[in-house]
């Protein structure tokens, strides 16, 4: 009988770490300098990866976990290179890790049907799916809590797609782009002559991303959100709009709001998008690099 398996991908710790397994077509854990035949003292952490790395085995499901409740792809276990001999970091040596560190490796087939094709795409799991903390916790553990057709459903929903970085200031980044180059969001767009140009502090303090104006000089506000656009992202751009719309004493004012993760939104949104007058457009980053020549 199969088992179903969960392997907690330290991204936060070493980033990159998700992208180096995708491409190694591996799993990995650490603790080279513990033996793996030889019961370690006082070692719970290890003692318990010990133990569940050797009772992996061909034929076993196993899913990738990330911070913040994501989770990054599904796979067939197919082979193990874990024993001591068999180290091979994928953490390169140095002064902080004098023999690496991640060397034992579970060899995976992803299951690239299931999911986002965007490897920098990863999956938020919805709150009333989330794993018990016994499972999501540890580094290694089995999963009883789930089938893996539940894995599977949530995961093909583009509604749970998000971003996988979490320390790239898209938000931030993004407001400039547009603060910049506002006739890449709508042809016509420009910086709006009166007000500051990359946001808009209000008397409450809270403050929008970019003030612009259109082809027909009507003001249009722009809120920028890395993920997945949501009720209260419209909420609180429906609240800037009216507040500039006071500041600016114009007839009109037009919000657009900006977002990340999977184009497809819920009808909720959508709905309540169309309710307030905030249109909504989806971003995809793509930064290109070349070498330089003479």
């Amino acid at each position: 009988m199969s088992n179903f398996w969960k392997i907690a991908c330290e991204e936060d710790k070493f980033p990159g770490m998700w992208q180096q397994w995708f491409k190694n077509q591996c799993v990995a854990v650490g603790w080279g300098s513990q033996k793996l035949n030889k019961p370690p003292k006082g070692r719970s952490g290890w003692n318990k990866a010990r133990n569940d790395i050797k009772e992996m085995k061909p034929g076993d499901m196993i899913l990738v976990t990330l911070k913040n409740n994501k989770i990054g792809r599904l796979a067939e276990i197919t082979g193990k290179r874990i024993e001591d001999d068999q180290w091979e970091p994928l953490v390169p040596r140095g002064p902080q890790f004098p023999q690496g560190d991640l060397g034992r490796r579970i060899l995976v087939r992803w299951e690239l049907a299931t999911g986002p094709i965007d490897p920098d795409m990863v999956i938020r799991i919805p709150s009333k799916y989330q794993f018990k903390q016994y499972e999501f916790r540890p580094t290694i553990s089995k999963i009883r809590s789930r089938t893996i057709n539940e894995i599977r459903k949530i995961m093909n929903d583009p509604h749970n797609w998000v971003g996988l970085s979490g320390k790239f200031r898209y938000e931030k980044a993004l407001s400039d782009y547009i603060a910049t180059y506002p006739h890449h969001l709508e042809h016509g767009l420009l910086r709006h002559p009166n007000m500051k140009i990359t946001e808009m502090v209000f008397k409450d303090k809270t403050r929008s991303d970019v003030l612009l104006l259109d082809r027909n000089k009507i003001p249009v506000v722009v809120e920028c959100k890395q993920d997945a656009a949501t009720m209260k992202h419209i909420k609180q751009l429906y609240q800037y709009v009216l507040k500039v719309k006071k500041i600016t004493k114009e007839k009109m004012t037009r919000g657009i709001l900006v977002h990340g993760g999977p184009q497809k939104l819920s009808e909720d949104v959508i709905k309540k998008g169309k309710k307030k007058m905030i249109e909504i457009a989806c971003y995809r980053l793509k930064v290109e690099f070349t070498q330089s020549m003479k």
